[in-house]
């Protein structure tokens, strides 16, 4: 017994002194709220921040879409990872020190990011950065609750989520800047200082904490799905990858996917069986916790999958620059913030189902405007179908999320808020493996297609070629030779051009059919007042 108090006493005088701020002080908890925005705009900035440097990426390396689409999904796959294992970790070994690994790991990826001299060395440094973020996400959330009393925690989320919202608005247009003006490395090397700074406030201002109820933690689960996703996501990537001449009937494809299918019906059976499980599955009994998951899980496929073809378009159909093709999202993420207030408001007034189901329409209508996309369609036009997005995204979630935890007790919000976010992860890892193969098949296909339709030898194509040549000769001072030459390439590169737009637009036709899909588990939601008249009965 004296043992045990003299390590209490220890244990809470070095808690003390972990502080420069006393925790009584009133300045203390929005110190706190400060460094953890910091932490959480960082890790949020690098998911959409590289959308627009994945061009000049690819360009520096030499790599196609099947390579570089790992620099997204390998730090989504880490973040997903961590997501439902940092809570564990950070009860066990105490708040304040994983939270400044975890800034430490995110920061060391960057570094490591911006030094990657090939594609292999960069998403390895990306895995990094991901395991960081991973950490960060949650574990800043959680400290912010713990920190503020119920009648601050909602204004001080409020503060928290813009830290999010703002890197997602502004992280493609920081990004496209930072390509333009200098080099791709620079979007890794800006989180530096921002993260030595982040790392030196979490040393000198917050205070540790040490979860004493602590669980066993659930290796098998952890295990398994460590397996099931890189896996699957490789046996998704390498599908239609350029080195597989056998495609999906390769046999390290199918092994593949065999390992993975074992792997998740191992993760699902124990994690539905086991006491302490790593994800608590069994939530998703709940109906309205269950439904809200799959239609979460549809659309984010096509959400996410989609995101990283715009700037593709934008950069290499039209020839924008990497700044403006980031500039084209700011109002998406501004739309986004106004209109999901208003969607709560809605919601809380009526139905929840009514917006969520709008939005998810809307979300479809913006994913068919896209599958429209030409060498020729005008700025407006583009903006119009991003308006559209950004307000569907606003009414989607806010009632979408209200909706999913309507009837989880207190006690279980922690679990479901780690489910909810390790499925967003997972459905945008898997997009983005699922959209990048299907753009390289269907880029493949349109380029057959428009080359079958051109014979060399009929008369049109020669007299095209005349023409071509006659003015290359005249403009460009070529010799007849190499006039004809040029204006073969010229139609080359043409039927290229238009087989890729062809191939984004089949993308976003696909995205748009994942999203209308998402209406069909809507209908089981229920609502506050048929909850309630459940409860009453």
């Amino acid at each position: 017994m004296r043992k045990l108090s003299v390590s209490h006493k220890l244990r809470s005088k070095v808690r003390s002194r972990d502080s420069g701020f006393h925790p009584q002080n009133n300045l203390y908890k929005w110190f706190v709220l400060a460094n953890i925005m910091i932490g959480t705009f960082m890790a949020v900035l690098d998911s959409t921040i590289v959308n627009v440097g994945l061009p000049k990426i690819m360009s520096t390396f030499g790599v196609g879409l099947d390579k570089i689409e790992w620099v997204i999904t390998a730090y989504m796959l880490a973040m997903a990872v961590m997501l439902p294992t940092s809570g564990w970790i950070a009860d066990k070994f105490g708040f304040k020190r994983i939270y400044f690994l975890g800034l430490f790991f995110f920061t060391l990826g960057s570094l490591l990011c911006g030094l990657s001299n090939d594609e292999n060395t960069l998403i390895i440094s990306r895995i990094i950065q991901g395991l960081g973020a991973g950490t960060i996400q949650p574990l800043g959330m959680a400290i912010v609750t713990r920190e503020f009393p119920v009648k601050q925690r909602g204004i001080a989320l409020g503060f928290w989520a813009i830290s999010a919202a703002a890197s997602i608005s502004f992280g493609p247009l920081i990004g496209g800047y930072l390509v333009d003006n200098f080099s791709w490395q620079l979007i890794f090397d800006v989180n530096i200082p921002v993260g030595i700074m982040a790392m030196l406030f979490t040393i000198i201002v917050q205070k540790e904490y040490i979860n004493k109820k602590i669980r066993g933690f659930d290796f098998i689960g952890f295990i398994s799905v460590v397996i099931f996703l890189p896996v699957l996501l490789f046996a998704l990537s390498e599908g239609n990858a350029a080195t597989n001449s056998m495609g999906w009937s390769a046999p390290y494809i199918l092994f593949c996917f065999a390992i993975s299918i074992i792997a998740l019906a191992v993760f699902i059976t124990h994690e539905l069986t086991t006491e302490h499980p790593l994800l608590e599955l069994r939530l998703l009994k709940n109906t309205n916790f269950g439904a809200a998951n799959l239609i979460l899980f549809i659309f984010s496929i096509g959400m996410f999958g989609s995101t990283f073809l715009m700037p593709l378009y934008l950069q290499n159909s039209l020839g924008y620059t990497a700044i403006q093709a980031g500039s084209v999202f700011l109002p998406v993420g501004i739309i986004q913030g106004i209109a999901s207030p208003l969607a709560g408001f809605f919601s809380n007034k009526t139905s929840a189902k009514i917006p969520i189901i709008l939005g998810l329409i809307l979300l479809t209508f913006s994913f068919y405007l896209n599958s429209k996309l030409s060498f020729l369609s005008e700025h407006n036009f583009i903006m119009t179908s991003l308006y559209i997005r950004g307000f569907a995204m606003g009414i989607i979630y806010t009632p979408l999320s209200a909706m999913s935890l309507l009837t989880i007790s207190r006690d279980k919000m922690a679990q479901a808020s780690a489910i909810t976010n390790t499925i967003r992860q997972i459905a945008g890892s898997i997009g983005v493996a699922i959209f990048t193969t299907l753009l390289a098949s269907r880029v493949n296909y349109h380029a057959q297609q428009f080359g079958n339709a051109i014979l060399s030898g009929s008369q049109e194509f020669k007299n095209v070629i005349t023409n071509m040549s006659y003015y290359l000769q005249s403009h460009a001072g070529s010799t007849m030779t190499t006039a004809m030459q040029q204006g073969k390439a010229i139609i080359v590169s043409g039927i290229s051009k238009q087989a890729f737009i062809q191939g984004i637009d089949d993308d976003f036709l696909i995205a748009a059919l994942f999203t209308l899909i998402g209406i069909i588990p809507t209908v089981i939601l229920r609502s506050i007042k048929k909850t309630e008249e459940i409860k009453n009965t």
